[in-house]
C-alpha cells in the first residue's frame, strides 16, 4: 500500500544555477590551487624524508636463525627416565664443633637421636679452664686494688696542686732562716767591739801580772794567760763569722726567691697530676684487660660443653671419650673439631646418578617420584640442580632432587630409585607423546632487563627489535629453551647490540649457520 501522505518533492535537488551562471570565486580559487598545492608539498617531502635516509649510515649486522630441534614432547607428569641414588642432608650435614681445644670427657647422644637447639650433647674435661677462670677472677681483683691505689694518689696530687701548702711551709722555714741569720749579721759589730774590749782587758790582766810576777803564784798567771788567748780567739771567730754569715744570708735569699717562685708556678705539682692521671690510666687499662681475660676464661669454660646448633637428628657421632680436639687453633685441622653431625629430618635431598644421556632431559624445577624400601609408598620431589661431579666409570652426572614433606622413616645415606617426570607444559596437546619442534638460541645472545629475557631480532623492514621471550631450560651446549616470544623465521642479531636501538634499520652483513651448533 501506498502512503499517501509521503512527499516525494522533499528528495528533489535544487540544481537552480547562480545569478548570472557564475560559480563563487571563493570556491574555484581552493579547488585549482590550495589542494593541489598541499598535495604537492606532502608528496616533496615524503621524497626528501626518503632520500635523506639513504644517505644516513646503517649499522650492519650478523645474524643467525632460531634453533629448531625436533624432539618428543612428554605429557605431564610422564616418566622421563630414571635414575639411582642416595639421600643425603640438605644442603648439607651441620657440624657440632667444640670452639675450644681440650679432650672429650663424655657423651649424652648416640646416633639418630632427636635433639633440640642450644641442647648439650658432649663436654669436654674442664680443670684447667676452670683454674684460669680462677686465675683471671684474681687478676681481676689485684687490678681493681691497684686502680684504687693509683686513684688515691692522683687524688693526693690534684689537691697539693690545688693547696700546695707544704711549699709555703718550706717558704715559711726559709725565711725564718733567713731572718735568724740577718739578726746575727746585725749583731756581729756589738759582739766585736764586747771581744775587743775583752782583749783588751786580758792583755792588761796579764800585763799587770807579769810584773808582779815573783808576787803572785804561777797557776794564776798561768790561768790569766789563758783568759788573754781565749778573748783573742773570741775575737778571732767573730771576724771570720761575718763574711760566712753573709753568704748565709745570700744563700737563704735565694731558696726564699726560688720557694716563692715555685709556689706561684707549681711545675712539680702539675707534673706529679699529670703523671699520676696517665698512670690512673693505664691502670684502668690493665684492669679492664684482666676483665677481658677473665670473659675469655669463662667462655672457654663455658664452651667445655658443645650444644646442639639445630633442632634435628644426630647423623653420626664423630669424636668419643678421650678423642683430643682443636677447637678455633690456628693449626686445627678441617674436622679435628667436630663431635658430631646432625641434620634437618625436614630437608632432605637426593643425589642421583643421572646418565649422561639424559642430562639434556633435567629441567630444574621438574617433578621427581623417589622410591626407597623404608617407605611404602612413593615420595614426592623436585629437580633442584644439576652440579659439576661427573663420574668417568659409571658415566654418569650427579643431579640434586629435593624431597617434599619427608617421613620420618626415611634418613641419609638410604638408597633410593628417582623417577623423573616431564614438567607441566600448557601448549602441551592430551596425548601421552608428541612430536614438536623446540625453538633454542644460544646463551651468549640473551640479555636480561629488569627480571625479563630479552634478544635482538631483525624484523621483514630490516629493523632491529628488542623482544621479550619466555625462557625454559638450557643444555649443557650452551643452548636454551625458548618458550614463547620468537618465531621460527626469526632472525637473531649477533653482532653490534652494543650501540643497538629498537626500530633503528640495519643491514645484514652475513649470516652465521654455526653459532650455537658447535660443540
Amino acid at each position: 500500500m501506498t502512503d499517501s501522505s509521503l512527499d516525494l518533492r522533499q528528495l528533489a535537488v535544487d540544481r537552480t544555477p547562480a545569478p548570472n551562471g557564475v560559480i563563487p570565486h571563493r570556491r574555484r580559487w581552493i579547488s585549482r590551487f590550495v589542494i593541489p598545492g598541499v598535495i604537492l608539498t606532502g608528496f616533496m617531502s615524503l621524497l626528501a624524508v626518503a632520500a635523506g635516509m639513504q644517505f644516513l649510515p646503517v649499522p650492519q649486522v650478523t645474524v643467525v636463525p632460531v634453533i629448531t630441534i625436533r624432539g618428543d614432547v612428554q605429557q605431564a607428569g610422564t616418566v622421563l627416565f630414571q635414575a639411582p641414588g642416595w639421600i643425603e642432608p640438605r644442603p648439607t650435614s651441620i657440624r657440632a664443633a667444640a670452639l675450644t681445644s681440650g679432650v672429650v670427657e663424655e657423651l649424652l647422644v648416640v646416633d639418630g637421636q632427636e635433639v633440640q637447639k642450644g641442647e648439650t650433647v658432649a663436654r669436654l674435661i674442664a680443670a684447667d679452664a676452670m683454674l684460669n677462670v680462677e686465675h683471671a677472677r684474681a687478676t681481676v681483683a689485684f687490678r681493681e686494688a691497684e686502680l684504687q691505689r693509683v686513684t688515691a694518689d692522683q687524688v693526693a696530687a690534684k689537691s697539693r696542686l690545688e693547696n700546695p701548702v707544704h711549699l709555703q711551709a718550706e717558704l715559711g722555714d726559709a725565711e725564718n732562716s733567713l731572718a735568724r741569720t740577718v739578726t746575727e749579721i746585725e749583731k756581729l759589730p756589738f759582739l766585736l767591739r764586747n771581744a775587743k774590749a775583752g782583749v783588751e782587758f786580758a792583755q792588761q790582766n796579764l800585763t799587770s801580772k807579769q810584773a808582779a810576777e815573783g808576787a803572785i803564784p804561777v797557776i794564776l798567771l798561768k790561768q790569766v794567760e789563758r783568759d788573754h788567748k781565749s778573748a783573742e780567739a773570741d775575737l778571732e771567730e767573730l771576724q771570720i763569722r761575718e763574711p760566712n754569715l753573709q753568704r748565709e744570708a745570700d744563700a737563704l735569699r735565694t731558696r726564699v726567691a726560688a720557694l716563692r717562685q715555685q709556689g706561684s708556678l707549681l711545675i712539680e705539682e702539675h707534673r706529679r697530676v699529670t703523671e699520676t692521671n696517665a698512670i690512673v690510666e693505664s691502670a684502668k687499662a690493665q684492669l679492664q684487660e684482666a676483665r677481658v681475660k677473665l670473659q675469655q676464661a669463662e667462655l672457654a669454660l663455658e664452651r667445655t660443653e658443645i650444644k646442639a646448633p639445630i633442632t634435628g637428628r644426630v647423623l653420626r657421632i664423630v669424636a668419643a671419650p678421650g678423642n683430643r680436639v682443636m677447637g678455633l687453633e690456628e693449626l686445627a685441622g678441617q674436622s679435628s673439631s667436630t663431635i658430631l653431625e646432625m641434620y634437618d629430618p625436614q630437608r632432605l635431598q637426593v643425589r642421583a646418578d643421572v646418565r649422561l644421556e639424559d642430562v639434556a632431559r633435567v629441567i630444574p624445577g621438574a617433578p621427581v617420584e623417589v622410591e626407597t624400601a623404608a617407605f611404602k609408598g612413593v615420595l614426592q620431589g623436585r629437580v633442584l640442580l644439576p652440579t659439576s661431579v661427573a663420574s668417568v666409570q659409571k658415566n654418569t652426572l650427579e643431579v640434586k632432587v629435593e624431597i617434599l614433606n619427608p617421613p620420618q622413616t626415611v634418613s641419609p645415606e638410604m638408597l633410593v630409585k628417582v623417577s623423573f617426570l616431564a614438567p607441566e607444559d600448557p601448549k602441551a596437546d592430551s596425548s601421552a607423546i608428541t612430536q614438536a619442534d623446540q625453538m633454542f638460541v644460544p646463551d651468549s645472545l640473551l640479555s636480561e632487563t629488569d627480571g625479563q629475557s630479552h634478544v635482538w631480532i631483525v624484523d621483514g623492514r630490516q629493523q632491529a627489535r628488542h623482544v621479550a621471550i619466555q625462557r625454559g631450560h638450557s643444555t649443557p651446549d650452551g643452548l636454551t629453551h625458548v618458550i614463547s616470544g620468537l618465531q621460527v623465521t626469526d632472525k637473531l642479531i649477533a653482532s653490534g647490540t652494543e650501540q643497538m636501538a629498537d626500530g633503528i634499520n640495519v643491514k645484514i652483513r652475513s649470516e652465521d649457520q654455526t653459532l650455537g651448533l658447535r660443540r
